[in-house]
């Protein structure tokens, strides 16, 4: 098995595109090529992530959380980034990151928060836009089912849980072969009329390169007529924080002791109770206090994340319960995700769950 064997496949889960701008997921360290011996999953990685790896035999580490986040001018052992990425290297150890691509997925870390409090009826609290693009293409009508098929199976056509998906009309199409051309129909130097007809393909923006080499492959014309759109609809199943509900109401202090029961907290930073029972319930994992109007607006009755700060307790004005419950415990369960998710792929390779606590906060 290769590198690029593991991360293909995470990246059909959670493609690249999906990350945020500031983001640096994706292959950061290593060759796609180079024969993986063992995996180890990590939430961060440091100095002792690393012996663990080394120890363990494991030349792929797979962590949520990159290693370089800004651009190194410099790599000589004066910062920790410096060290770490010099002990990689020295090491041969590749280093993958799923950050913001994962949290950006319906089945992605939130799940596994939504997952442990037993929630029901999950949705992507806010959705992104611009992931989707339209393909519109001119095709001879002998040739159009055979395309839609091809093009579907490498991604076009797909929306949310529904899959070849496509529009058709029928015109006609006009085009004069020139002398240096080989026209599919017509003759050279004279115009020629073709029934044809108009397609047009949705499809995540991952899969261009895919859906165009397909229609080129395929398409019976030598000069395709195409167009592609980037399209500003939201998609339902990708975007930020998840949103979604208990099976019961339950009493809010009852809820909040659960909570930290359940996600392993040493506390819990909250506002005033405001609601007295708990059923609708926003929640984002890491940072996700850019989201509290969301949750607002969404009629949670508490939102759950990490980072909030101090004036941000005081502009919510009761509208919702903010229960912030640190950055790193918010997304401790993002490498048990990431473990299940390669260890049903590959069944007989040597993937390991890092024992390693990465959390920098301490409590007294």
């Amino acid at each position: 098995m290769k590198v690029k064997d593991f991360t293909n496949y995470l990246e059909q889960l959670a493609p690249l595109t999906l990350q945020e701008d500031y983001d640096n997921s994706g292959l950061i360290i290593g060759d796609f090529n180079m024969e993986v011996k063992g995996v180890l999953i990590t939430l961060d990685c440091n100095d002792k992530v690393l012996d663990e790896a080394i120890n363990n035999k494991c030349n792929l580490l797979i962590a949520h959380h990159p290693i370089i986040f800004k651009g190194l001018k410099k790599i000589n052992n004066d910062s920790l980034t410096d060290k770490l990425v010099i002990k990689a290297i020295k090491n041969n150890i590749a280093i993958y990151s799923i950050h913001t691509n994962l949290d950006n997925i319906i089945n992605g870390v939130n799940s596994e928060i939504a997952k442990r409090l037993k929630l029901k009826n999950c949705r992507v609290l806010s959705s992104k836009n611009e992931c989707l693009r339209q393909l519109i293409f001119y095709c001879p009508k002998e040739s159009t089912t055979d395309l839609i098929e091809k093009l579907c199976s490498v991604g076009a056509g797909a929306i949310g849980n529904y899959n070849n998906c496509s529009f058709k009309s029928s015109g006609v199409g006009t085009f004069k072969p020139l002398e240096n051309s080989n026209p599919y129909k017509g003759m050279k130097g004279k115009l020629y009329s073709s029934e044809e007809d108009k397609v047009e393909l949705v499809f995540l923006k991952d899969k261009k390169n895919k859906i165009l080499q397909t229609l080129k492959e395929n398409h019976p014309y030598e000069e395709i007529a195409y167009q592609i759109y980037i399209l500003d609809n939201k998609i339902q199943s990708i975007g930020s924080g998840l949103v979604g509900e208990l099976d019961e109401p339950v009493d809010s202090i009852l809820f909040l002791k659960q909570l930290k029961k359940i996600m392993n907290l040493d506390l819990v930073r909250h506002t005033h109770i405001s609601m007295k029972k708990i059923k609708k319930i926003a929640l984002c994992g890491g940072s996700g206090s850019f989201l509290i109007d969301e949750a607002i607006y969404s009629n949670a009755d508490i939102f759950i994340t990490s980072d909030i700060k101090y004036h941000q307790f005081f502009d919510i004005d009761n509208k919702i319960i903010l229960a912030d419950i640190g950055h790193y415990e918010s997304e401790q369960f993002t490498k048990n995700l990431v473990y299940d998710y390669l260890t049903k792929k590959f069944t007989k390779f040597a993937i390991l769950l890092s024992k390693v606590n990465t959390n920098p906060i301490n409590y007294l």
